[in-house]
């Protein structure tokens, strides 16, 4: 029998009226913006006396090219707590058409754990990231035009630091000269784009509390320096108003449902490699109201996503989580042992035990680094062995570690029962409690020190002449107090991407250092990871197709 594709089963799914979704969680047709059958925007996002649910956070090991399914296993495992009678909600990220057209795919789960309409998530969607994007840029704009109109705040053209922003795979705009044509072309400068789920206006959209938290932390947006070496403000500029004025509807959470008819929200979408890697604040607040489990997940591996969740949101929000599911699968401890990509199906359990301490030094960060139980979820594929599996299971639990079998991919709540089953015995003794990695007094150099020291287990930090030079201008405008977050590759937990497993001994290079003072922290680029990704040589937008009936196909 013929596997049938993601896009495949979700367009053979039974979708429910989003109405109905809405009425499981206590939400009423006037609390909802409806954008069609099957999605709709929270004009409510919160109920008058909220109560607060238990927090459960899904993360990785490092991962493989093709990603561990940390998606997939939140939607799986939502319906699961469903199946066990909890009453459970995912938040999760939306999509960026970078990785949809490029080669990583999109955000809506596999198999028989995705979110509907598959499609919709996936492309446009309520239009979330098109307005993130405008926002973004009309800010661009207004930098330009003070420039143009006489710069009276005195901005440097060459200290600009405010770039441009597209959701879009497109290397040709990573670096640019605008302005051209003449002086009525404006003031011409160097400057370039970034793909927009790295934008700060997504990290402050996914921050902010409320439109009035989202309004002020765009006013203290650093657009660039004056002649004088003195920060410029978006609020110095005028523009908060108006760019909160486009994100105003943009910020009201989207309500979708699991292939199961679980409710999902699904609301903004930084990278975690270059980002912080979290859905909204608001869209988790939202689950925690309506449901007895919150399901989230943090993009990429722990030493990315989830170190950011718990020194960048969990530190801004207060939402720590009561335990962390750890997805890991037996392609991403054979690739950590060292097997090639074209050979992760084949059995090779020596492959699996040399990958192994990749494993263990997650679950040992998470547990005394970020001081939170743990549940390994060992996300299963067709062709992984038994004597595999059974490597993988007993190493966790040697570690002291709770660990279950995930199959959702295949079948879907069904094949979560175990791990929902391990899950709630954890919740059932767990309290949230703050992370053990460095305090907010601390310096900036400090900060950096502690989580490669402590997360990735990194000998020595080096910095560039112009990361030293960042970092001390920083600290001397009383920036210093602001969290990091470390922009590096998913793939490792140094800057280099095929120093694979748990290295020792070794040294990261900290390249640059940028201040997101809306967001609120500053983003240490360690490595050669760069803001604006390019499309492979066979993107998967060539596969992609719609008929006379509007039917899509070869999205995944």
């Amino acid at each position: 029998m013929k596997q049938l594709s993601d896009i495949e089963i979700a367009q053979n799914a039974t979708i429910q009226d989003i109405r109905d979704i809405a009425k499981k969680i206590g939400l009423k047709e006037k609390n909802l913006s409806l954008y069609g059958s099957y999605k709709a925007k929270i004009t409510k996002p919160l109920p008058d006396s909220s109560k607060k649910g238990k927090l459960v956070l899904v993360t990785a090991t490092n991962p493989t090219p093709a990603g561990e399914g940390k998606t997939t296993t939140s939607i799986g495992l939502t319906d699961a707590l469903q199946q066990l009678g909890k009453q459970s909600m995912a938040a999760l990220r939306e999509p960026s058409l970078g990785p949809v057209f490029g080669v990583k795919g999109g955000a809506a789960g596999g198999g028989y754990a995705q979110v509907i309409p598959m499609e919709d998530i996936n492309l446009h969607f309520t239009g979330d990231l098109h307005a993130i994007g405008a926002a973004n840029n009309l800010l661009a704009a207004m930098i330009d035009n003070h420039l143009f109109q006489g710069n009276s705040l005195q901005i440097d053209p060459r200290r600009v630091s405010w770039r441009r922003a597209v959701d879009m795979n497109d290397r040709q705009l990573r670096n640019i000269v605008s302005g051209l044509g003449g002086k009525a072309n404006g003031f011409t400068r160097e400057d370039g784009f970034d793909i927009t789920v790295a934008s700060e206006i997504m990290a402050i959209f996914c921050l902010a509390s409320d439109l009035d938290d989202l309004k002020d932390r765009v006013a203290r947006i650093t657009i660039g320096y004056t002649y004088e070496g003195t920060p410029v403000t978006a609020g110095q500029l005028k523009a908060e108003g108006a760019i909160t004025a486009l994100l105003k509807d943009a910020f009201q959470p989207n309500l979708v449902q699991t292939l199961e008819g679980t409710p999902v929200c699904i609301h903004g979408g930084p990278f975690a490699n270059i980002a912080h890697g979290c859905n909204s604040v608001v869209a988790t607040k939202t689950a925690l109201a309506y449901s007895d489990i919150a399901v989230t997940e943090a993009g990429f591996g722990a030493d990315l996503g989830a170190e950011k969740f718990f020194n960048i949101k969990a530190r801004k929000s207060g939402l720590y989580p009561d335990v962390v599911v750890l997805v890991t699968t037996i392609r991403s401890m054979k690739y950590n042992g060292g097997v090639g990509k074209k050979d992760l199906n084949d059995p090779n359990p020596d492959a699996v035990t040399r990958g192994l301490p990749n494993l263990i030094q997650h679950i040992e960060n998470i547990t005394k680094h970020f001081n939170t139980p743990v549940v390994v979820a060992i996300n299963e594929f067709p062709t992984d062995t038994e004597q595999e599996l059974e490597v993988v299971t007993s190493a966790c639990k040697q570690t002291g570690a709770s660990v279950a079998l995930s199959r959702v991919w295949k079948d879907g709540g069904k094949g979560g029962i175990a791990l929902a089953k391990e899950v709630l015995k954890t919740l059932e003794n767990s309290t949230p409690k703050t992370p053990q990695i460095y305090k907010e007094q601390d310096s900036l150099t400090s900060k950096i020190e502690a989580v490669a020291s402590k997360i990735y287990r990194a000998e020595q930090v080096t910095y560039s002449p112009a990361a030293r030079r960042s970092l001390k201008e920083l600290e001397e405008l009383g920036f210093g107090n602001l969290p990091i977050c470390i922009a590096k590759t998913q793939y490792s937990f140094s800057d280099k991407s095929k120093l694979l497993g748990a290295p020792k001994d070794f040294s990261v290079k900290v390249s640059a250092i940028t201040l997101s003072s809306g967001a609120g922290f500053v983003v240490v680029q360690m490595g050669n990871i760069m803001k604006m990704p390019g499309l492979p040589k066979v993107p998967s937008a060539e596969l992609i197709d719609v008929n006379s009936e509007g039917t899509i196909t070869g999205l995944f």
